[in-house]
């Protein structure tokens, strides 16, 4: 369908220039494309009703029944006892995902995942076939889309990433909505949404804004800078200012010209729990090293970054001697940086785990000395049982194993949605 809301400004068409593409219900979807006799019906992706476990996705069929990702599946049963439980086919989803990034990449190179089924796509350059025009472009995205891979997606298209994201929301599932373009009528079509759709804007600061009568994104256009500063901070109040304004300056960044891999977690409510702040970490930096072994990469920068509950962000490097790609070897020196930051204790709303310095894996190998080959052979073995693990996910699901000995990774990579 195409919002209303999504008929292009006849003064400036070409300035919507982002793309935000948002798969609907993607590993849901991809198991009723594979058993069509499921359609209509409420399908749940991730552990059995009956188990100790959680939702990975939900069909829209089981979301009326209030059933969404990361719910225990004992509850997800109770609401809908109907529903079809399905277990996770990661080697199935990443196949499907390799079709859907090939569909975005006819359209333009420059794309910068965020996901195993969302993208940002700048079109700027791709614009000439399409009369000019995002939307247009857009449209024939989600045809293809369709023909290509038997899927629908939802599209946001804007002049920044922040807009797009937000329009690619507003109107699921296979909804395609366009934001204006000039200044006043972004403000105008964002004054009327829950001032929680504001990017950072939790849950404990939306409560604070509505106890006061900021209810909408229109009020919080109406505030003052020096009160909302004394409300939410002031890191927190300039950031969610610009975006009431629409305004964001970050730029696409495709995935191509990265020098980095990461990986971020923001948690629903500001989150002061050290152990499960640091069971996420575990979880990131094991996800980085999957996919930094995926593309047979390694790095020798090893990078934190945490965001504070009054929004302040916090980032932390350790160059280190030899590059690494190893779950165990990353682990260690994301949970080092976590405490020489401080570690525990705080109210944190964000917490990343990055590699930078990339380079092909085993480009730069270095001689081990004599007192480092006791190193070298855990490194090997490190290496194997990463290998092994790896698969063991691929065919399972990332949660079919949990690290042992140590912090439990509970962070698990987002889920179609």
């Amino acid at each position: 369908m195409e919002s209303p809301r999504g008929k292009p400004a006849k003064a400036e068409p070409c300035r919507r220039t982002v793309v935000h593409v948002d798969m609907d219900a993607f590993f849901a979807a991809v198991e009723v494309l594979d058993r069509p006799e499921l359609a209509g019906r409420p399908v749940v992706v991730g552990a059995p009703p009956d188990r100790r476990g959680v939702v990975a996705t939900a069909s829209y069929e089981a979301r009326r029944f209030g059933i969404h990702s990361a719910m225990p599946s004992r509850e997800a049963g109770r609401r809908c006892p109907e529903a079809v439980f399905l277990p996770p086919r990661m080697k199935r989803y990443e196949e499907m995902s390799g079709r859907v990034f090939r569909v975005f990449e006819s359209f333009t190179p420059q794309v910068e995942p965020l996901s195993v089924d969302e993208a940002f796509l700048d079109v700027r350059g791709a614009l000439y076939p399409f009369g000019g025009c995002a939307l247009n472009l857009a449209r024939a995205l989600k045809i293809r889309m369709r023909e290509e891979t038997g899927l629908t997606a939802s599209v946001g298209v804007a002049t920044n990433k922040f807009l797009a994201k937000l329009a690619s929301d507003l109107e699921k599932p296979d909804g395609l909505v366009a934001v204006p373009t000039a200044p006043d009528e972004i403000r105008a079509f964002l004054a009327p949404l829950p001032v929680g759709r504001i990017w950072g804007v939790g849950t404990v600061a939306a409560a604070r804004l509505q106890e006061r009568g900021v209810r909408t994104i229109g009020d919080l256009q109406q505030v003052g800078e020096g009160w909302l500063t004394a409300l939410l901070g002031r890191s927190l109040a300039l950031h969610a200012l610009r975006l009431a304004a629409g305004e964001d300056s970050r730029e696409v960044a495709p995935e191509s010209e990265r020098k980095s891999l990461s990986r971020e977690h923001t948690f629903d409510e500001d989150e002061a729990d050290p152990d499960l702040q640091r069971r996420t970490l575990v979880g990131l930096a094991e996800d980085v090293g999957r996919r930094l072994r995926a593309k047979g990469l390694e790095g020798r920068v090893v990078t934190l970054k945490v965001r504070m509950a009054d929004f302040r962000t916090l980032t932390r490097r350790r160059t280190l001697d030899r590059p690494l790609r190893e779950d165990r070897a990353l682990i260690r020196e994301v949970l080092a940086l976590w405490e020489a930051s401080g570690g525990s204790g705080r109210s944190v709303r964000l917490l990343g785990c990055g590699v930078e310095g990339l380079a092909d894996a085993g480009s730069g190998v270095v001689q081990p000395g004599l007192f480092e080959k006791e190193g070298t052979k855990q490194t090997e073995r490190d290496r194997r049982l990463d290998a092994a693990v790896d698969r063991l996910r691929a065919r399972y699901g990332f949660a079919a194993l949990r690290r042992g000995g140590g912090p439990h990774g509970r962070h698990e990579p987002r889920s179609g949605s």
